[in-house]
């Protein structure tokens, strides 16, 4: 079984937390799935979850460099430079990134709120990238886009490989089957 969820903002991608914070288990319906890769915790969009073994390390582990999209909210207006050093790859804590697909984008019309609200500064403008990535470093594009003085105010993943969001609701699951689709 392969899985697909919005996992929205605030959500931890595990089933268990003793702390008592949300996790998979309240927005994830069926059992004996595991997710095929992490978002961060304020992070948003498509996770895969499965329980196929050789599908989850195919589509979760980077030496596959299955590219994963994301749109990314930044705080400030993106330069070419800035552009250009994404593009290329930049240098965080853990060594050079590998290049990324990265272009300046509209707001999406497909975008939600969030809950609570991306805090809004009337002196500081804000602007939107898609990025794609090929690895799958811990908040890697949140790194990467500070590295470049573009600080990420919301992310949301669309797509890993073929796989995309294509309209599901924050905390809605879609079984991907080639003879069914079904939402929650």
């Amino acid at each position: 079984m392969l899985v697909a969820l919005n996992k929205p903002f605030g959500v931890l991608c595990q089933f268990t937390d003793d702390a008592g914070r949300r996790t998979l288990a309240d927005v994830v319906p069926h059992k004996g799935v595991y997710a095929a890769g992490r978002l961060d915790h304020d992070s948003e969009g498509l996770l895969l979850l499965t329980d196929d073994g050789k599908l989850q390390h195919r589509l979760a582990d980077p030496k596959h460099k299955q590219p994963k999209t994301y749109v990314v909210q930044v705080e400030g207006v993106p330069t070419e430079d800035a552009l250009h050093r994404l593009r290329r790859g930049v240098t965080l804590n853990d060594g050079p990134t590998l290049p990324a697909g990265v272009e300046a984008i509209d707001t999406p019309d497909w975008l939600w709120p969030r809950d609570p609200p991306v805090r809004f500064r009337k002196t500081v403008p804000d602007a939107w990238l898609r990025i794609v990535l090929r690895e799958g470093r811990n908040r890697q594009v949140r790194r990467m886009t500070a590295a470049v003085g573009l600080p990420t105010l919301r992310l949301i993943r669309e797509a890993v490989g073929d796989y995309r969001l294509d309209g599901l609701a924050p905390g809605a699951v879609r079984i991907i089957d080639p003879t069914r689709q079904t939402e929650r």
